[in-house]
């Protein structure tokens, strides 16, 4: 018998994204159920234009809550859970006929997740990373946590064959919100590795690093060594958050323990290039020694290849890299190689990469 799938989903002043989730994941599912958790425009009629089965909930500072009573309120087999801001891009509900067939499994979504970045040369420009999350569940599985709230099930994971468009990161307003309810969750749960993790994304995100650090710490003292997909992650911001405050001993130490541990990762590599370089810059007779590792970091990068399923930033196994190796050599006199480097991201259309060969050229 074919099983059901509804699309569930809690929602607040969302009327400018709700129509065009809604109109994209449509055609994978038999019924929507949105629960609404205070707004004030129009999202509700939005969600109604779309045949919507519409609740309210009390919002109180706990989305685990929330999640679990909008997945109460749906009858179907299977439950896919969304936010408003993500936008389905790739896949069909044939693709997910496999994994609705089965019960023992939880399924997860690739999203693409769009941020502002300084380029080379200070200008903003839109950059991508790609993350996976858990959200197609079996009737009867909820949520626990007030906030970044995780799938309360012991189910494998597996990733599905849908790809979403996620523009959350670009809204405003949200972290500050986030920090409160994460500080209260470690009230009571101090060594909990996950909300340490999330607190300190949020402060980092903030850009207040030297906080970040002290709960990246905290992160990295308790994430267990296996088992925790968003450790690799975290090892890796931690690493940026040490390089912003310019802590080169923790860092360094840091990215020797977990040399072995994160060797497939290009993020890591590229992070540790990065690191080796400003280090030098900061204290050329300290760590000098680093020098070569900084073009190996960068190879490495390059040999990895771009893998979204390590959740990284686009780029990091591709142009981004290629573009740090063309810098290297330019400074240090080879012009063939800079050109090699830079023309090797320029073709992936990386414009700080295109800048550089027009300054070459012209030299």
């Amino acid at each position: 018998m074919k099983k059901s799938l509804a699309l569930v989903m809690i929602v607040k002043n969302e009327e400018r994204s709700l129509a065009r989730c809604l109109k994209a994941a449509l055609p994978l599912a038999d019924k929507i159920y949105i629960t609404d958790t205070g707004s004030t425009d129009k999202t509700k009629e939005i969600a109604t234009s779309f045949g919507a089965v519409v609740t309210d909930f009390a919002w109180c500072q706990d989305f685990a809550a929330a999640r679990n009573f909008a997945l109460s309120q749906s009858d179907c087999d299977w439950n896919l859970v969304l936010d408003a801001d993500e936008y389905l891009v790739r896949g069909s509900r044939k693709d997910l006929d496999v994994f609705l067939g089965r019960t023992d499994l939880i399924g997860a979504i690739q999203r693409q997740d769009f941020y502002m970045e300084d380029a080379p040369g200070g200008e903003a420009q839109m950059a991508y990373a790609y993350s996976y999350t858990s959200r197609l569940l079996p009737k009867g599985i909820g949520y626990t946590g007030k906030i970044h709230e995780q799938v309360d099930s012991s189910l494998p994971v597996y990733p599905l064959p849908l790809l979403f468009e996620h523009d959350g990161y670009l809204q405003p307003g949200k972290a500050e919100r986030n920090l409160a309810i994460l500080l209260t969750e470690l009230e009571a749960s101090p060594e909990d590795s996950y909300v340490l993790f999330q607190t300190a994304e949020t402060l980092r995100g903030l850009k207040r690093f030297r906080e970040a650090c002290s709960y990246y710490a905290g992160f990295y003292r308790y994430v267990p060594p296996k088992g925790a997909g968003y450790r690799a992650g975290g090892i890796i911001n931690y690493l940026y958050s040490l390089i912003e405050i310019q802590d080169w001993n923790t860092a360094l130490s840091m990215a020797k323990a977990e040399e072995q541990n994160l060797a497939a990762y290009a993020d890591f590599h590229f992070a540790c290039g990065i690191l080796f370089m400003k280090a030098i810059l900061a204290d050329t007779r300290a760590y000098i020694s680093y020098l070569p590792r900084i073009e190996q970091s960068y190879l490495k990068c390059l040999k990895i290849g771009e893998i979204p399923e390590n959740q990284g930033i686009h780029g990091s196994g591709s142009f981004r890299a290629a573009y740090n190796l063309g810098t290297w050599y330019e400074v240090a006199g080879d012009q063939k190689k800079a050109s090699e480097y830079y023309g090797q991201a320029a073709k992936d259309g990386y414009q700080p990469a295109k800048a550089r060969l027009q300054a070459l050229k012209q030299k």
